[in-house]
């Protein structure tokens, strides 16, 4: 297997299906960054390496099952005109997780924080964090193993391509993470930003496509404008020396 890498195009189709998975690992960043916050800072860390570990083990397991994967398709019933399969029921049941996820904590940040502190400072479980973590890996690595199985010929390329996507992932999570946490407004950014793939995932189980480039788009224009806010913010707390007439 290792003489496909012989051939320029096989280079080509890894560097191409890597930053493909890099891209669409950007909501699993998002939401891995959201859960692991709610943990003691010195578990944060073993978190984020194990939640990788777990999306990189689902995108590989799912891959190598690539024959049961193609079944997920089979409608299983029809509800009101539309044929319900296995993959609808998957993105169906992640999406709402998603979004009832993001409300949660968008509500223990604006409304907990305020009417009760000592509730707002209580932190998750490890164990838990995990096993949400380890759900919805399942769920966004669907959409990885499509697009790896649409993009590439060759098994090899597309555990590659994982491979570095997810590597790419571990080095960028914990300053994405720091980042996130020392800015609230960007971790209600984020939240919204989960609440838009769970939409979008709840539309894609009921036949209804919405491309993510428009849901990236969105929330790039977002993190652009309160980038700026920021930067504004930061100039107005500056301190401002007046140098008057001297007696």
């Amino acid at each position: 297997m290792i003489e496909i890498f012989s051939h320029p195009e096989a280079w080509i189709s890894l560097a191409t299906l890597a930053a493909m998975e890099i891209v669409l690992g950007i909501d699993n960043i998002v939401f891995l960054t959201i859960l692991v916050g709610g943990l003691p800072e010195h578990q944060r860390g073993r978190a984020r390496t194990l939640g990788l570990a777990l999306a990189l083990v689902s995108r590989l397991l799912l891959l190598l099952a690539i024959s049961w994967v193609m079944t997920l398709t089979t409608p299983l019933f029809a509800l009101l005109g539309h044929a319900f399969s296995g993959r609808d029921l998957i993105l169906l049941v992640g999406g709402l997780f998603l979004v009832a996820k993001a409300t949660h904590e968008i509500h223990a940040n604006l409304e907990v924080e305020t009417a009760h502190p000592d509730r707002a400072r209580r932190t998750a479980r490890f164990g838990l964090v995990l096993a949400q973590i380890a759900v919805l890996d399942i769920v966004f690595s669907l959409d990885s193993v499509v697009t790896a199985i649409g993009m590439a010929r060759h098994l090899p390329v597309m555990v590659a391509a994982m491979v570095i996507a997810v590597g790419v992932m571990m080095v960028s999570a914990a300053s994405i993470g720091r980042f996130v946490e020392r800015h609230p407004s960007l971790k209600i950014l984020a939240l919204s930003f989960l609440i838009l793939i769970g939409v979008t995932l709840m539309a894609d189980a009921l036949g209804q496509h919405i491309s993510k480039g428009y849901i990236y788009f969105a929330m790039a224009f977002s993190l652009g404008v309160e980038m700026v806010n920021m930067k504004l913010g930061t100039r107005r707390q500056s301190p401002v020396h007046l140098h008057g007439p001297t007696a």
